[in-house]
């Protein structure tokens, strides 16, 4: 049976008041599209990866997607992401193969150094069949969402500068407050809106309830490739942190990356300026090229910082309201698998629930079932990684050993260990979302 909710937040303003907040909303219909809609209403929160990867799927199984995206548009660059084993059979099903390649980093290989630039380790592209440490599909994580947010936005509204600030579900359906003002009713709701999600946090509970801290953090930004640095990562590790430069598409550019052990992270992760602060003080004293990566921090126009965590939850929905990709099931950058996570999620949830007649209890258990172990499989490895990065003290137990047979199992089962379904029946549009017909924007 379904319940239902009433969960204010604050912030809100009535359309037509004075102090209404704008929105940059995009209209936009597809004449081949729309004669394939079932009617269903989905709602989508989050627009970076597993919010317009969903909106593919949905859109394609024949309902009618909005995104809603706080941020006033995509946001570029951020960690370079992954797309191994089964994520790369998805990408294909979704014909977006050679756009996503295309936008790959051209990454060719890895080095660990010392603090003198030697070689310690190389990883290359084509180890394990691409798909070892440096994958064969590595993109910068604002290209992917370019990528899928120009695939979908001939067939799906998308809203900008705005978010939902009251939810309120029934058995037949959600009524959503927008913080803009609007009011509207969808069949369904999707929290794709990342770890700090908004949403989760509405319907579900508390963000500390959910949210399990491994104990380091991680940031990354760009920096002129003023490093001589040429489609390979290089990485450099002292006592639990780390420093490194990746190449990016963009040659006279580079991607830095820094990590350092943190039991816990008192800093807003909104106050750029205070996250800028606190990598300073932790990279002090760091060698190998951290003072040169550094010294361009003021300057970059893509700064990003956050803990490394995971989300772990008994279930990601409640009623008509699910979740995807971190909001539901986070396995942290050290896994190196949460866009494939993302990309295998969002086509189960849209399979799952066209498969059941979008009926929200039948559809989201289903897509459940098919992702939980696969998500756990891909939390262990993370959780293993991070182990392995602690400074280890007197009384602390032995790192992980990877050379056993049992990891290789892991990795596998986190690679491809989940079945991809061809929902015979389920209605596919199949088409691609080419460009756009018709469009409209207003405040």
């Amino acid at each position: 049976m379904l319940g239902g909710s009433v969960v204010p937040t604050s912030g809100y303003t009535d359309s037509g008041g004075s102090e209404q907040k704008q929105a940059i909303r995009t209209v936009i219909r597809r004449g081949e599209w729309e004669a394939t809609v079932s009617g269903t209403r989905v709602l989508v929160a989050g627009a970076s990866i597993a919010g317009p990867a969903l909106a593919h799927w949905l859109r394609r199984r024949g309902a009618e997607v909005t995104v809603v995206e706080r941020a006033p548009e995509l946001r570029p660059g951020g960690q370079a992401v992954d797309a191994r084993g089964v994520t790369k059979e998805v990408i294909r099903r979704m014909g977006l193969d050679a756009a996503v390649r295309a936008a790959c980093t051209q990454t060719i290989g890895a080095h660990t150094v010392d603090a003198d630039g030697n070689v310690l380790e190389t990883f290359r592209v084509d180890d394990d069949g691409g798909d070892g440490f440096i994958a064969e599909i590595e993109i910068l994580r604002g290209d992917l969402s370019q990528v899928l947010y120009d695939d979908t936005r001939a067939g799906v509204e998308y809203i900008f500068g705005d978010r939902i600030a009251e939810l309120t579900q029934d058995a037949d359906g959600v009524d959503v407050v927008f913080d803009g003002g609007d009011r509207r009713r969808f069949d369904l709701v999707i929290g794709a809106d990342g770890l700090h999600s908004a949403l989760r946090t509405m319907v579900f509970g508390p963000h500390e309830q959910f949210v399990r801290h491994l104990g380091h953090v991680l940031a990354f930004y760009s920096v002129p490739n003023e490093f001589g640095l040429d489609r390979w990562l290089i990485e450099y590790q002292e006592s639990g942190r780390s420093a490194g430069l990746r190449p990016i598409q963009d040659a006279t550019r580079a991607m830095a990356m820094f990590s350092f052990p943190a039991a816990d992270l008192d800093v807003d992760y909104r106050d750029i300026e205070a996250q800028k602060r606190l990598l300073r003080e932790r990279m002090t004293g760091l060698g190998w090229l951290t003072p040169g990566i550094l010294a361009h921090l003021d300057d970059t126009p893509d700064f990003y910082l956050d803990q490394v965590a995971q989300v772990v939850m008994d279930r990601w929905s409640r009623g008509r309201v699910g979740l995807l990709g971190d909001a539901a099931f986070s396995s942290s950058p050290m896994s190196g698998q949460g866009t494939g996570l993302a990309l295998v999620g969002a086509y189960l949830l849209a399979g799952e629930l066209a498969a059941a007649g979008w009926d929200p209890e039948a559809g989201f258990a289903a897509y459940e079932g098919r992702m939980r172990s696969f998500v756990e499989a891909n939390q262990e490895i993370a959780q293993l990684n991070a182990r392995s990065r602690d400074v280890p003290g007197p009384d602390a137990e032995p790192g992980p050993d990877f050379t056993g047979a049992w990891f290789g199992e892991l990795v596998e089962r986190a690679i491809n260990g989940v079945e991809l379904p061809d929902y015979a029946g389920v209605p596919d549009s199949g088409a691609p979302a080419g460009p756009p017909i018709t469009s409209s924007a207003r405040p």
